[in-house]
């Protein structure tokens, strides 16, 4: 489909301001060229997911299978930490649903512009919309930035980052012994502290990121399970939506 083709399925009406969206092959090469640091960090991460998989018994297959269609990170490593016979199915697929609830928040904030596309193509975007990929896309539309393409190639490159860390971990996880002892645990900590300096905008972002940290941690230390990553969302969303009418 050509840019004027794509263009004509496309509802420029509706949504915020601006040129048509667009979904190009010039756009996913630049997301995967802006996702390449990250997609570093998710190499990591990814690798220590399978050496952990390995360790509970979860087997090459069963590893790959998870990576390939979850493709969620921490609704994996909470799902390896309640792994146990027999598997405790509710438990896991509850605790996950509860870690996974950002990506309403996340899915919410991309609305206005995945919401001119056509059903099917924002619903597969969707699946490439994790917390690196979405963080980059709402830097580049913040940026005037018009491609959602940049949304697909940006999460592709993660994906096969993440799914071909996961293939490593496991076959070559025994080598590797304790993911901490090379300092891959922190991972994790760095990609989201890029992500974090990467969206500040200024002194205007203090208030609801401090609101969402307080909450959260608040929330973990009060309530059992995962919901302060859902509460310390919510926490900052509204804090965000309160100061910057201000």
């Amino acid at each position: 489909m050509s840019t004027r083709e794509f263009e004509a399925t496309v509802d420029t009406t509706a949504g915020p301001p601006g040129d048509p969206i667009l979904f190009t092959p010039a756009g996913a090469m630049a997301g995967a060229r802006r996702a390449l640091p990250l997609g570093v960090s998710v190499f990591a991460v990814g690798a220590v997911f399978g050496v952990l998989a390995r360790q509970v018994g979860l087997g090459l297959p069963g590893a790959l299978l998870m990576s390939a269609l979850v493709f969620a990170g921490s609704a994996q490593f909470v799902a390896l930490g309640l792994w146990a016979a027999p598997l405790p199915v509710v438990a896991i697929v509850l605790t996950t649903l509860v870690v996974n609830l950002r990506h309403v928040l996340m899915g919410a904030a991309l609305r206005p512009w995945l919401g001119r596309l056509p059903a099917a193509l924002a619903y597969t975007l969707a699946f490439f919309m994790v917390d690196e990929s979405w963080a980059l896309t709402m830097g580049d539309l913040a940026a005037g930035g018009r491609d959602l393409a940049f949304l697909a190639g940006s999460g592709a490159l993660l994906f096969v980052a993440w799914v071909g860390a996961t293939l490593v971990g496991v076959t070559v996880g025994a080598a590797l012994g304790d993911p901490a002892h090379w300092g891959l645990d922190f991972a994790f900590t760095a990609a989201f502290v890029a992500l974090l300096v990467g969206m500040w905008r200024g002194t205007r972002d203090v208030a609801p990121w401090a609101v969402a940290a307080v909450v959260a941690l608040a929330a973990a230390h009060w309530l059992p399970g995962k919901w302060y990553i859902l509460l310390g969302g919510l926490a900052g969303s509204v804090a965000g939506a309160v100061f910057y009418d201000q």
